[in-house]
């Protein structure tokens, strides 16, 4: 469902770029999801649009192309945008340039771009050649809607996102390991719309062999499937896995050195990282500070409940998308396995932001509190 808490805005033109913006979610990955709004003096919209995929024209761009598709001067007009116009030379030229041959005015952006290549200098450059730049309207919904963009640019690591699809008692799938299907259609659909949001899909090796899932994004329409990653020590992922079916980015991080594995792996379209820490395990902080160098901005974890516990015990884990179904599971595998605990002042404190209900199912998103603090 992918809400966001409502934001006053004080600029209709702005609530229309935010929701313009939305449309790039999904698409324009590793770039932020941006929406840009050009009207003239009286209030009448110009043109509009949203990033496209990497490579592809920025909001901007899309904005100014539409106007002139539709015979619209944009001389004197204002440009509304949901993040700061780029003024770098990345995959596309600056944004800033582009806005200043246009012959805009006046730029009201909601943020700032945390990317250090940018980081004010779209204002600076905008302001020297004469447009009046406002900043602020809609910051809070333009950052959390690209809350992994932010956290990739400033804290070097991508937004780690946790699925739990649980029975109402907290278990996540039986003692003989079957959990297809404890929640409903609904939850489902929802739990792909998020895959959808996301860089990349994380499980561990023991999903991979008990499941043999797709991790892949079916339920909902998009545009491109997210990337997968696995968590696998010892390069145990069977190479007729249907995690190899459709045609995307793979990352397999592994501990032990079996090159002959990885060469039979690579050779399957997987990409084999070995990244041991001091216990023979998948390195788990390194291996998402690698993902934020290869550009991938949000991590969806599906995974079983000993990875789900050593995410949570490395305090790596930023929110939980819970769906409870209304039955009970009794002796069962839970959703983390952590602990024990000496003391409830060291349970994981968490601050609800959402609830719904989805069929029979009841849906619940947490943030781990101060995790967005950044």
């Amino acid at each position: 469902m992918l809400r966001t808490e409502p934001t006053e805005i004080l600029y209709p033109e702005i609530r229309l770029a935010l929701s313009i913006a939305h449309k790039a979610r999904g698409v324009c990955s590793p770039n932020p999801a941006v929406g840009c709004v050009l009207s003239d003096t009286t209030g009448r919209i110009l043109g509009s649009g949203y990033t496209q995929q990497a490579g592809g024209p920025h909001a901007e761009v899309m904005a100014l192309r539409e106007a002139a598709a539709h015979g619209n001067v944009v001389i004197g007009a204002t440009a509304y945008v949901t993040l700061e116009p780029c003024s770098h030379h990345g995959r596309t030229p600056p944004c800033c340039d582009a806005l200043i041959a246009a012959g805009i005015k006046k730029v009201v952006a909601s943020i700032a771009d945390p990317n250090p290549l940018v980081a004010g200098r779209g204002f600076t450059r905008l302001r020297a050649a004469g447009i009046k730049v406002i900043v602020g309207p809609g910051a809070a919904e333009s950052r959390e809607l690209n809350i992994g963009f932010f956290s990739r640019m400033i804290r070097k690591t991508p937004w780690v996102r946790m699925k739990l699809a649980a029975s109402l008692d907290g278990k996540t799938a039986l003692m003989n390991g079957q959990s297809q299907w404890i929640t409903g259609d609904l939850a489902r659909a929802d739990g792909h719309a998020w895959r959808a949001r996301s860089c990349a899909i994380l499980t561990g090796i023991g999903t991979v062999l008990e499941d043999n899932p797709k991790l892949d994004v079916r339920l909902v329409e998009t545009s491109r499937q997210p990337h997968v990653v696995v968590v696998d020590s010892r390069l145990q992922t069977p190479l007729d896995a249907h995690l190899f079916i459709a045609d995307r980015v793979r990352y397999i991080y592994a501990a032990e050195r079996n090159d002959l594995k990885k060469e039979a792996l690579e050779a399957r379209g997987a990409v084999v990282i070995y990244m041991p820490d001091s216990n023979g395990k998948v390195d788990l902080a390194a291996m998402l500070r690698d993902l934020a160098v290869r550009e991938v901005n949000e991590v969806h974890v599906e995974a079983g409940h000993k990875l789900n516990g050593s995410f949570i015990r490395d305090s790596l884990v930023d929110e939980l998308l819970v769906y409870l179904a209304p039955k009970l599971l009794g002796a069962a595998q839970g959703m983390a396995s952590f602990g024990p605990l000496q003391s409830l002042a060291e349970a994981l404190q968490l601050d609800f932001l959402e609830t719904a209900s989805l069929g029979n199912d009841l849906f619940i998103r947490a943030r781990v509190t101060g995790k967005d603090q950044f």
